[in-house]
């Protein structure tokens, strides 16, 4: 039986990759204090990509992200944890134009929109999250700005 290979998923995923300054505002629109700074390159296996970001606000937790696809359906998965002990699973999209997380589950629904700008060195996007899993309020928003690799 021919297997379809990831090649295609995978390279969508290089978008991602390389470093990246975080810019995050509170819907008021508000800025954090300080600033962040996300790592996205390729696991050692070419297949996977592993994510960490940090933050200066002490409330924002570090975290460490696993991306990988089901090149078979076409889809992504990320593997999230951060410094506090929590670990989620987010169906991922990724696109030209566009990069998604949603999640569905308790405590609450969450989901990231990100838009690539047309550089492709800017990610303009938002946090949401619904406690009733159906109305979502943005929780804050974020500028990543690509600033090595890619």
């Amino acid at each position: 039986m021919d297997q379809p290979t990831a090649e295609n998923a995978l390279h969508r995923l290089d978008r991602l990759v390389g470093e990246w300054t975080v810019e995050a505002t509170w819907p008021s629109g508000d800025p954090w204090p300080g600033g962040g700074r996300m790592s996205v390159q390729w696991h050692e296996s070419g297949a996977l990509l592993v994510q960490r970001t940090t933050s200066d606000l002490p409330e924002a937790p570090a975290t460490v992200s696993v991306i990988g696809c089901d090149a078979a359906n076409d889809t992504y998965t990320q593997l999230y944890t951060d410094d506090r002990g929590v670990c989620r699973v987010y169906a991922m999209t990724i696109d030209e134009r566009a990069w998604t997380l949603t999640r569905q589950g308790e405590p609450f629904a969450q989901r990231f929109v990100g838009t690539f700008g047309d550089d492709g060195d800017t990610i303009s996007g938002r946090w949401e999250a619904a406690e009733d899993g159906v109305h979502f309020v943005t929780d804050f928003d974020l500028v990543y700005r690509r600033v090595a690799g890619g």
